[in-house]
């Protein structure tokens, strides 16, 4: 079937009679080939032919590249004791002294430092709201645990207390994330990479909060477990704290940040030990508690690590201060003494709970969540602590920049005024070498570069005009040497044009007389299809037909990159499925693809070959990286104002939005053709041909995977070549009728499969 497929699919165009034209599944005849067309300028998109651009006809000279001309323009940069012709480092020394450069240099040190530190500051006003946002959603995790260690280890799912405080978790987080997007922003802009790493991957774990909640105490004597669970979030909230050091380098702003680290670790420990208890204890106080060996020895070890970080804040922080901060639950205070020696026996040793009172685990949980609750507002003081110093800090930092910044204007200033007079000898000449220079880069040069791609080099005036600064100093060398960069940049643009133009004649020479062979291959093969009746033997004809196709499709591939038109050319309308039907016969795997609503619209003859190229390109990418199994779906949409949507789906791998998106640019804007354009040639043929009709081409993902070409047809393409009557209230690029357009797209392509691939491997 692929031979006859091919022929099928365009069977109902006509093809030119004259101009080295042929139908679809032909190819320009050889006679063609050894008169090639035009070659391209220096835009590799310009189609238009150009004498100087041409190929060189055979039995000729090949054109060599024009002398560059000397400049032209006066000189004589008068004489040598002339101020103008001072040595540029002469006039600076003389006039800057020493004294001078090193106020300047050092102030301009002590400001960088203070704006550093300002910037620390600013970073450690953020980790700090971030810490107290943090430290607001440990302590919600902490409350949910203990809170609901006894209800929920004693199955009582249906006491509303667990479901409050989950609501209050849940709300606490929602505060973290949100406060989490400033840390975002300021690591975009290259600070606190680590600390948005962190955020990141603690967000990533809450993500198994549910999971936690699912399972929490359902082990029975197996507390331990559950708590480590809740123990390891909260572990990563408030590591924030440690993460605050690296936002500033000043001692105390670090120390304080390291004691807050340390007392929140040890309100954690405390938690701890509250939840281990309170899974332990009865509902009510009639019976004893039962603490399993597991889950003591864990509570246990949670009460002698609460000692040792109390003991390292206390080190930290200073032990008068610390003590003074850690009265409310150290001294004077019963509830927490009862509590702390209610613990420490219980969990002494075996049975510590049954050699106590009978109690139960509302009473527990009411007890010592009064020391909870204090070492709370410790933790919020440390804070608030913090937040105070690192606005004191800024304000510091702030007030010495502008200390600093002052004294360097003042020391500046008084060196400008000095430093004008040189100056102004100096502005004239680099005045006039920036406007010659910008003049030359922006006009000149490429006016020339134009010239000399679409004409012929030896025709073009190469001469190259002086900047017009001749005196001994370095300006006076520099645009002399900018001068000599001039000449040699218009030698380069000649020998890039002669250049270019023989590698386009060889583009074009190689893809016409390969063309032809082809040609004559194929119809040697439908010769030889005609005539077998073997099934066997017919298929591998057809095989050899279908690889000579795409042999000639790679040979017109050429042509596009050398600016060159197709030899294929058709004078009327053909249907757009039998377009469609000409592509998918050029893809190896043809048989995969499916045509489905295709609109009865014809597409302009002149549009033809090349439609049928770019389609083909996409179609074989859809194929390749799909896989073998599936199907790649092709559908077409008429649009209200005249135009046609083509949709290409296949259900490939599909494509990341990186590449996606450099796809797309590289698809409405082909790059320049180089080395780097043979190993994506595909991705440059259809970018080039979509550009040479005004066809728009966007990939784009697919809710169910992969990815999605959208081949978008004008109206003097899709509709034959005849643009119709604009309706009233109807333009030609907005209002209702585009907003229709638009609709009736979107509605296809949500009603169409989806798949990926990855374009630019043809």
């Amino acid at each position: 079937m692929q031979g006859r497929f091919k022929r099928d699919g365009s069977a109902s165009a006509e093809p030119e009679p004259h101009g080295g034209t042929g139908p679809m599944a032909g190819s320009s005849s050889p006679q063609h080939a050894q008169n090639p067309g035009p070659a391209p300028t220096g835009d590799a998109g310009d189609r238009s032919g150009r004498p100087g651009a041409s190929a060189t006809p055979p039995g000729t000279t090949p054109p060599t590249a024009p002398v560059v001309k000397p400049p032209k323009g006066p000189s004589g940069p008068g004489s040598r004791i002339a101020l103008r012709n001072w040595r540029i480092s002469t006039r600076l020394v003389s006039l800057l002294a020493l004294p001078v450069v090193a106020t300047t240099t050092l102030g301009a040190l002590r400001i960088n430092e203070s704006m550093e530190d300002m910037q620390q500051l600013d970073n450690m006003k953020l980790l700090t709201e971030m810490t107290k946002q943090a430290t607001e959603l440990a302590a919600a995790l902490q409350d949910e645990r203990d809170q609901s260690a006894g209800p929920l280890a004693h199955k009582s799912t249906s006491d509303y207390t667990v479901a409050g405080y989950r609501t209050r978790t849940d709300r606490a987080k929602t505060n973290f994330l949100k406060a989490s997007d400033a840390i975002d922003k300021a690591s975009n802009e290259g600070n606190l990479q680590g600390v948005r790493d962190s955020v990141i991957g603690i967000a990533r774990d809450l993500n198994n909060l549910g999971t936690i909640r699912q399972s929490a105490f359902s082990a029975e004597g197996n507390a331990t477990q559950t708590v480590e669970a809740y123990h390891r979030l909260i572990t990563h909230l408030l590591d924030l704290s440690q993460d605050m050091a690296q936002a500033t380098s000043n001692p105390e702003m670090i120390q304080r940040t390291r004691a807050l680290a340390a007392f929140s670790s040890a309100k954690e420990y405390a938690s701890v030990q509250r939840a281990i208890i309170a899974a332990a204890l009865p509902a009510n106080n009639t019976t004893f508690g039962d603490l399993s060996e597991n889950d003591r020895a864990y509570a246990q070890s949670a009460l002698d690590t609460e000692a040792s970080e109390t003991a390292t804040f206390e080190a930290i922080y200073g032990n008068e201060r610390a003590a003074e901060l850690l009265k409310p639950i150290t001294k004077g205070n019963p509830t927490i003494e009862a509590t702390d020696l209610y613990a420490s026996r219980a969990l002494s040793g075996k049975d510590g709970l049954k050699k106590l009172d009978k109690r139960s685990y509302r009473d527990w949980v009411d007890d010592s969540s009064t020391k909870i609750q204090q070492m709370k507002n410790i933790e919020h003081q440390l804070l608030d602590e913090m937040e105070q110093k690192a606005r004191a800090l800024r304000a510091e930092s702030e007030r010495e920049a502008i200390i600093s910044g002052a004294l360097i204007l003042l020391v500046l200033g008084v060196s400008l005024v000095g430093a004008f007079v040189v100056a102004r000898s100096m502005i004239r000449s680099l005045r006039r070498l920036e406007e010659t220079a910008t003049k030359v880069a922006s006009e000149r040069l490429p006016e020339l570069v134009k010239q000399l791609s679409e004409s012929d080099p030896q025709d073009v005036d190469t001469s190259v005009e002086s900047v017009g600064v001749h005196s001994r100093d370095e300006i006076g060398r520099v645009a002399a040497a900018f001068d000599d960069v001039h000449r040699e940049a218009v030698r380069l643009a000649a020998e890039q044009a002669l250049l270019r133009g023989n590698v386009n004649a060889m583009f074009t020479n190689l893809s016409r007389r390969s063309q032809g062979l082809i040609q004559r291959q194929l119809s040697l093969i439908s010769e030889l299809e005609s005539r077998e009746a073997d099934p066997d033997q017919l298929s591998s004809l057809f095989k050899l037909d279908h690889l000579a196709t795409r042999m000639r499709r790679n040979g017109e591939n050429l042509l596009v990159l050398a600016g060159e038109e197709p030899g294929r050319r058709w004078t009327r309308p053909v249907p757009l499925v039998d377009v469609l039907r000409a592509a998918a016969s050029e893809v190896e795997q043809y048989e995969r693809i499916e045509l489905a609503s295709v609109p009865a619209t014809e597409v302009a003859g002149r549009v033809v070959n090349d439609l049928v190229h770019l389609l083909a390109e996409l179609l074989e990418n859809a194929t390749s990286f799909s896989s073998p199994q599936t199907k790649v779906k092709v559908t077409g949409h008429a649009l209200p104002d005249g135009r046609v949507l083509i949709e290409i789906h296949d259900t490939g791998i599909g494509l990341s939005p990186e590449d996606l998106a450099a796809i797309n640019e590289r698809l409405a804007s082909p790059p320049t053709v180089d080395v780097s354009v043979s190993r994506r040639m595909g991705l440059f043929v259809v970018g080039r041909l979509s550009q040479r009709h005004g066809i728009r081409i966007q990939l784009r993902p697919s809710d169910s995977g992969g990815t999605t070409a959208l081949v978008m047809l004008p109206v003097d393409v899709a509709q034959g070549g005849k643009k119709p009557p604009a309706k009233p209230g109807q333009g030609g690029s907005g209002g209702p009728a585009a907003a229709q357009a638009a609709a009736g797209a979107a509605a296809a392509r949500r009603q169409a499969q989806q798949g990926g691939g990855a374009l630019g491997a043809g």
